[in-house]
C-alpha cells in the first residue's frame, strides 16, 4: 500500500500547473494503473502520466521520480494481489463521498481501456470483455447512456455495480493473463 505521504506527493504532482485542471485525482490514477495491470497492454510510466494528467506533454525535467516510483509500487502490489487470487481493494477516501471516489476510479480505468480498446477486444472475446467492463463503464460517469444513468441514479443498483467491480477486475485479469 502506498503511504499517505506518497499519495499526497502524487496528488501534488497531479494537481500541479499546467495540467492540474485536467488531471485525475489519486483515485483516478489508481484506476489507470489498475487497468494497465489488468488489461492486455502494460503501460509505461510515461503513458500512465499522460493519461493521469490529461496532457500529451511531459515536463521538461521528465516525469517526477516520486511519480514513477509510486506508480511502479502500486502496479506491483496490484499484480501481486491478483496473482495471489486476492480480491481487489479499491482505495477508500479518508473523508468525502465514497461514490465520487469510485466514479473517479472507474473513469481512470475506463479512460485507459478506451485508449487501448482495440487491444482489449482483440486479446479476448469482445462480448466477455464488454460484460466484465459494465460496472466500470456504468459508474464512470463518462457516458450519457440512459441505462447507465438509471443505474447511477439508483443507490441500490449503484451499490450492486460497485460490489461487482472486484470480481470483474479479477476476471479481466484472468482473461488476459491466465495461461490457457
Amino acid at each position: 500500500m502506498l503511504s499517505n505521504t506518497e499519495i499526497e506527493a502524487l496528488e501534488d504532482i497531479l494537481f500541479a500547473e499546467p495540467w492540474g485542471d485536467d488531471a485525475l485525482d489519486f483515485f483516478g490514477l489508481h484506476g489507470v494503473v489498475c487497468a494497465s495491470v489488468v488489461g492486455p497492454v502494460a503501460l509505461d510510466t510515461q503513458a500512465i502520466f499522460r493519461l493521469a494528467t490529461g496532457t500529451d506533454q511531459v515536463p521538461d525535467q521528465g516525469i517526477p521520480e516520486v511519480f514513477g516510483r509510486c506508480v511502479t509500487k502500486l502496479a506491483e502490489e496490484l499484480a501481486h494481489s491478483l496473482d495471489m487470487g486476492q480480491a481487489l481493494e479499491l482505495p477508500e477516501p479518508e473523508d468525502g463521498d465514497p461514490m465520487n471516489a469510485l466514479e473517479n476510479w472507474c473513469a481512470g480505468f475506463v479512460d485507459t481501456f478506451l485508449e487501448h480498446e482495440e487491444d482489449w477486444v482483440e486479446a479476448a472475446s469482445e462480448e466477455e470483455t464488454a460484460d466484465l467492463l459494465v460496472p466500470m463503464l456504468t459508474l464512470s460517469g463518462l457516458f450519457d447512456d440512459e441505462d447507465f444513468q438509471k443505474v447511477r441514479n439508483s443507490e441500490k443498483l449503484s451499490r450492486q455495480m460497485a460490489d461487482a467491480i472486484p470480481d470483474s477486475v479479477t476476471d479481466l485479469y484472468l482473461l488476459f493473463h491466465a495461461p490457457d
